[in-house]
């Protein structure tokens, strides 16, 4: 007898203006079954479970659940077949709490009245189950971005999903938020429920996953279970070309101090911040989620508030009061989240890429398409962006895609210093190495770069020089050997 997995998409065909998505995919999961869905940014991943939650319409193919086919035009539908989805653009609405998040369109009532009590008591049970101690009536804008992931992987779990899809769950989470999420995964396997694992990082995939099914170029290129796969073999199949697990080498060395800051105290931190960068240096910032690398660096651009900094840019004092003021003194910042900060996702590849650097394509208050073109070519070829054309909604390209237009949005206002705050999340091996070799190019420049990471060995291969944060203060400068795991841990912990 013909053996009938649990869930079964088959022939799946996905067209987008100028770009085959998806090419006549076939891919199942077995019942309790951690499945690994790997390859990199524009290979189809998320394309093909958006498919399965209904976000996207399939051109062709079929959708089986149980061996009967299914059709599922919206995440409504997929959800009445226990389907859930944790995308990797997390999807909350800021203003509401996290419980009223996490039963958004199911709260509970007591006659005609909403039950905030059973509500609340409900959201803190699954709270308590990743892990996450928070307070169910906390708005979700105020939380960090791991915390909202957390209220994320909560919300599935509350629907009582039999098949929950997980694009890059563990992007921004601390080790110990990380092991939360893996005792979860490995529970709800107990319970056989089906997890489609997508993650760049190789170490959680062989560490969580059943078995694997890579990707490229929106095919299937291969499913093996975990233990047939090595590290490597994984990365040749995913890129079609050997790819070294190694960070580039650079032949420069950092020259003279560029940028000096003493006691930068934000509103209400007692904790002042001083440090130095000097030209042609990759200055790394390591230390645990939470730990005020993000906040000291959005004060320093001028986003939040300080309540005193001195600040000297090449031997001048200089006041940055607003973003405006940093980028007329030469500094850019690539945030953390692209989706909100970094992009306007309604606008083309070629509007945001050209948006830091208006001054140079605008004729007095004219734009000039021309010019705003030859910028956009000019990125578009330089950083490897992949995108059917310029005037591509930069909504519709991958994650890792999006993220090379934010390097690129910042690289055309020609800063001196560039604070890259997670610069290579969602992003796979490959577009890594690039961005990789995109810093080496501007610090062989001249530039300096202040780098930001929660991926300690990138911090390690990529900086001159490192400093460790711990509760919104600097625990320890290192340099030279002092520059490994063992140091870096010590001081963040």
């Amino acid at each position: 007898m013909e053996h009938t997995p649990f869930f079964e998409m088959r022939h799946i065909s996905k067209q987008f203006p100028g770009v085959k998505a998806l090419d006549d995919v076939g891919f199942c999961v077995e019942r309790g079954e951690i499945r690994a869905l790997v390859g990199e940014n524009g290979a189809g991943k998320s394309t093909l479970m958006k498919i399965l939650n209904g976000n996207y319409k399939k051109d062709e193919g079929q959708i089986l659940i149980d061996g009967e086919e299914v059709q599922i035009t919206n995440p409504l539908v997929a959800a009445s077949y226990g389907i859930s989805i944790i995308f990797q653009e997390l999807n909350l609405v800021d203003e509401l709490s996290i419980a009223e998040n996490i039963f958004a369109g199911r709260l509970a009532r007591k006659g005609k009245l909403v039950n905030w009590r059973q509500i609340n008591a409900d959201a803190k049970r699954l709270l308590d189950r990743v892990g996450f101690d928070a307070d169910p009536q906390t708005p979700v804008g105020t939380l960090t971005v791991a915390g909202k992931q957390m209220v994320e992987i909560a919300k599935a779990l509350s629907r009582d999903a039999r098949l929950i899809l997980m694009d890059e769950p563990s992007a921004t989470l601390t080790q110990k938020e990380l092991d939360a999420l893996f005792d979860i995964i490995r529970d709800l396997k107990k319970k056989e429920v089906s997890v489609v694992y997508i993650s760049h990082r190789m170490e959680e995939i062989f560490e969580i996953c059943d078995s694997a099914t890579i990707m490229r170029d929106g095919k299937i290129i291969d499913t093996k279970p975990i233990s047939e796969l090595t590290h490597d073999s994984v990365v040749e199949m995913m890129v079609g070309r050997e790819v070294s697990n190694t960070f580039p080498k650079r032949q420069t060395t950092p020259g003279e101090e560029v940028l000096r800051v003493e006691h930068l105290k934000r509103r209400d931190r007692d904790q002042d911040i001083s440090f130095t960068l000097r030209r042609g240096e990759v200055l790394g910032v390591a230390g645990l989620v939470g730990a005020g690398r993000t906040e000291i660096m959005r004060a320093l651009f001028g986003v939040d508030f300080i309540s005193h900094a001195s600040v000297t840019l090449n031997g001048r004092p200089i006041r940055i009061s607003s973003p405006a003021a940093a980028k007329r003194h030469g500094i850019a910042f690539l945030t953390e989240d692209r989706k909100t900060e970094g992009l306007t996702l309604d606008f083309t590849v070629k509007q945001n890429l050209s948006m830091a650097a208006l001054g140079r394509i605008c004729s007095g208050i004219f734009l000039q398409d021309r010019k705003e073109n030859e910028l956009a070519d000019r990125s578009i070829h330089q950083i490897n962006i992949k995108t059917p054309t310029r005037n591509q909604k930069v909504g519709n390209l991958s994650g890792g895609n999006q993220q090379k237009v934010v390097v690129g949005k910042w690289l055309n206002a020609e800063p001196d210093i560039l604070i890259m705050d997670e610069p290579t999340r969602g992003i796979d091996v490959g577009a890594k190495m690039e961005i990789y070799e995109i810093i080496n190019d501007l610090v062989a420049e001249g530039k300096s770069i202040i780098f930001i990471s929660s991926e300690l060995p990138e911090v390690l291969g990529m900086s001159d020089r490192v400093l460790v944060m711990k509760d919104d203060a600097i625990a320890a400068e290192l340099t030279g050997d002092q520059i490994n795991a063992v140091e870096v841990m010590k001081y963040a912990l």
